[in-house]
């Protein structure tokens, strides 16, 4: 899968969880069913700390800016945008490419760091994994926005 591909694929993921999350607080506003909102914002909490890693990820394999990458995590905020912020990187080619496995002479130690796991799919896909759920948990563990 190629940076473009797999970034696509989580961003539509964090917009169907939006979908979902709104869905629910409509069901719970007519029925007063609140356990939708909680499945629905897990799921959807989820989704966007995946998106977050896997936006963070893109950024510095494709070599991006520190406010384009900023930009990308925080389209996840406002329900939708991530689709319409995709097309945006698409029409300036921010997502051309494979993902850089060879050594750059101009890479940073954040660059070398990330080129290393992509050399190391399992220990990328363990570390990201154990990263989303570290957070998830202490954000449950935190309690719902606003409590």
């Amino acid at each position: 899968m190629t940076p473009r591909s797999v970034y696509r694929v989580v961003s539509i993921a964090e917009t169907i969880t939006w979908t979902l999350l709104i869905a629910a607080l409509i069901v719970r506003a007519a029925s007063g069913v609140a356990i939708v909102v909680t499945i629905a914002g897990g799921i959807h909490g989820f989704v966007f700390l995946a998106y977050a890693a896997t936006a963070l990820l893109v950024a510095i394999n494709q070599r991006w800016k520190p406010g384009l990458a900023i930009c990308a995590v925080a389209t996840a905020v406002v329900p939708f945008a991530t689709i319409p912020f995709d097309v945006w990187l698409e029409r300036r080619d921010q997502l051309a490419g494979d993902w850089r496995t060879i050594k750059g002479d101009d890479e940073n130690w954040l660059q070398a760091l990330v080129r290393w796991m992509l050399g190391h799919p399992a220990a990328l896909i363990a570390l990201m994994a154990v990263a989303v759920v570290g957070i998830f948990v202490v954000l449950l563990l935190a309690g719902p926005p606003g409590k």
